[in-house]
């Protein structure tokens, strides 16, 4: 598995595979090509049919723009083998002729790769571990946690890292917190992390927790839809869950940064073991591999916080991505904001659930975190290509606005 610097990315939404990765990948074309007289783009399969939605296309012109004029072409019904993120870079000279051609692929969470085994890292392999059960058994035998691993393979250099990602994660909050009016898009949606939270405040106790997690999990969620900076988690379309979590608990049980790195780099663990054996890519396997990611990492990561035991976090990792098994990703207008916002609320707090429950439990259970995971690789390349961020199906479909 790669580092945790591969998996939390701090960028603008958003989308991380619809706007963060085409944008990295034009930004390494115009690199090779200083002397392009101008570059042509197709875009494949999901790409092509909610990559306006989600500024594609603003992504790629920003990023090649600059060196060359640039043609974007649009293939919705058309995939590419090896994922349904494909896109074709094209230089031309002043002839007119084509004097390079990639290949590249959208992969998720703002990572590209060029097929099979070609994942463009610029880590390497780090992790020689790459199930949570060896993990465990890891743990087990050395009397270790899950962020003790984490620091044998990367090095004291990761809390450093980690403490800049908790920072970008506070900030995308707070700025969340404090934005009011519309989001951008047809849709004409307000936002409501604001009214959310004020509302909140004058609940007691017990109902104020659920609406601040919620108002924590909207402000960062409408932050990424309208192009605002976060923080991959492991996506940005689930990037409102786990700082929605971890920002509630540390203010509400005054957990110090140092605790609150240890969650994250717990919760890098189940990211990686998705990304690696299964995808976080909603064009590959729907919504289960992002939102339902991030409610497992940050499911694992409160588990930490709570004193959980390594079996006690697997189990909540495991019920956090079970009870997403099947969710589709059918953004209305290939916008990231219905379902996808109200989604990272309610994920949220279903992690804060599934600590609760696995800390009732002494971590026994029958459905190791591993299978789940294979299980939702293999319901995801089941699901048809409608209910994988191409907005053909599901809540999108014969969508009208009022």
């Amino acid at each position: 598995m790669y580092s945790l610097r591969e998996l939390y990315k701090i960028g603008k939404g958003p989308s991380s595979s619809h706007t963060m990765g085409p944008f990295r990948a034009a930004q390494m074309f115009a690199a090779r090509h200083p002397e392009a007289a101008r570059f042509e783009v197709t875009l494949y399969g999901s790409l092509a049919a909610t990559g306006k939605g989600h500024m594609t296309d603003a992504a790629i012109v920003q990023a090649l723009g600059p060196t060359a004029p640039v043609t974007l072409r649009w293939e919705p019904s058309r995939f590419l083998d090896y994922h349904p993120n494909g896109m074709v870079f094209k230089s031309l000279g002043l002839d007119d002729v084509p004097t390079d051609e990639w290949t590249v692929y959208s992969i998720g969470g703002g990572a590209l790769s060029e097929g099979e085994g070609k994942e463009l890292s610029h880590s390497g392999e780090l992790y020689q571990m790459n199930t949570f059960s060896e993990i465990i058994d890891w743990c087990d035998k050395n009397g270790r946690q899950i962020w003790e691993y984490v620091d044998q393979c990367e090095g004291p250099g990761i809390w450093d890292y980690l403490q800049e990602i908790w920072e970008a994660m506070k900030a995308s909050v707070e700025r969340g917190l404090d934005a009011e009016g519309r989001l951008p898009g047809p849709l004409n949606l307000t936002r409501k992390a604001a009214v959310y939270h004020v509302k909140a405040l004058g609940y007691q106790p017990n109902l104020r927790s659920r609406g601040l997690v919620f108002a924590y999990a909207l402000a960062v969620s409408e932050e990424n839809a309208s192009g605002g900076m976060i923080v991959t988690t492991p996506t940005c379309g689930s990037s409102g869950v786990i700082p929605g979590v971890l920002y509630h608990l540390a203010k509400g049980h005054a957990f110090s940064d140092i605790r609150i790195k240890h969650a994250l780099a717990t919760a890098g663990i189940i990211g990686n073991v998705v990304k690696h054996n299964a995808s976080i890519s909603g064009a590959e396997v729907g919504c289960q591999g992002e939102v339902g990611v991030a409610c497992a990492m940050a499911s694992a990561a409160a588990c930490q916080l709570f004193g959980g035991s390594p079996y006690q976090i697997e189990y909540a990792a495991e019920m956090g991505l079970e009870h997403h098994l099947g969710m589709t990703c059918d953004p209305v207008c290939g916008l990231v904001q219905i379902p996808c916002i109200e989604r990272n609320a309610f994920a949220a707090c279903r992690a804060l659930d599934a600590n609760i429950y696995s800390t009732f439990s002494d971590g026994r259970h029958r459905i190791s975190f591993d299978h789940v995971v294979d299980v939702m690789k293999r319901t995801g390349k089941d699901l048809p290509s409608l209910y994988k961020e191409t907005s053909a199906g599901g809540l999108a479909l014969n969508y009208k606005q009022k």
